[in-house]
């Protein structure tokens, strides 16, 4: 890890990682176990996760908690994540003040668990006035949710004459989405060897950088978020120029 430290160009950190914590059911099966044994086991890696992030100077970190379609999953693993997530965010309040770090939260929230609601809105609360680093859970969140409700939001502003159809680019779309606060992720990084962004920031991730690891999120360290920091900042960022444009 140390190695990873000292190769960590500090002048160019992405701002914004967004992760997919993917693998906590792959990685308990692995060990015979159920597969909230590996949510629980999961929780350790996000609190690794948020403390290098916060140590390594990385402003904001989104990790894809719940997503709308995991309402699906059978309904003993839904109704234990959400105790979880409940039990999750009273226990690690006291490391969000210790590190500096404000609790964020974006996808529909009010269709939680009351508990579940209860408990965020809570931590957010507590923590609202950190600055060291924003850490956002996408809970219940799906993007075609997000564009959806911002198409409806954007629509009554038109119709009832707030905004013209021709104001409509896409400054004005991203003011009306869930991350309206926060800067586009630079780096995305997903877990457990799929390759794909799962309905997760599809319109806020136009320009980031991917990385895939084939480590379940339950077996993500410290030194698994520098080297996927080191990968992003050996690469040429060109925003549809050529390379020669950017010299």
């Amino acid at each position: 890890m140390s190695t990873f430290l000292e190769e960590i160009d500090h002048t160019s950190l992405p701002r914004h990682i967004a992760v997919i914590m993917d693998g906590n059911g792959r990685w308990a099966k692995k060990h015979g176990k159920p597969r909230i044994f590996g949510h629980k086991n999961g929780v350790q890696a996000v609190r690794e996760i948020t403390e290098c992030a916060a140590e390594t100077g990385i402003e904001y970190l989104t990790l894809y908690a719940f997503s709308t379609e995991n309402w699906g999953r059978p309904a003993l693993e839904v109704t234990a994540l959400m105790h979880l997530l409940v039990e999750t965010v009273k226990n690690e309040i006291k490391t969000l003040m210790k590190n500096d770090i404000r609790l964020n939260a974006i996808g529909d929230l009010n269709q939680l668990p009351k508990k579940t609601h209860d408990a965020l809105i809570s931590g957010i609360e507590m923590t609202k006035d950190n600055k060291r680093m924003t850490l956002t859970l996408a809970l219940n969140y799906s993007s075609r949710w997000e564009l959806t409700e911002a198409i409806k939001v954007i629509s009554t502003k038109v119709s009832d004459g707030t905004i013209a159809t021709e104001d409509i680019n896409s400054e004005l779309i991203s003011a009306h989405l869930t991350t309206h606060n926060i800067p586009d992720p630079e780096l995305l990084i997903r877990t457990s060897g799929e390759h794909r962004v799962s309905n997760y920031l599809l319109w806020q991730i136009a320009y980031t950088e991917f990385y895939f690891t084939d480590i379940f999120w339950p077996e993500f360290k410290k030194q698994h978020l520098l080297e996927a920091i080191l990968d992003y900042q050996n690469r040429e960022r060109r925003f549809g120029k050529t390379s020669d444009q950017l010299i």
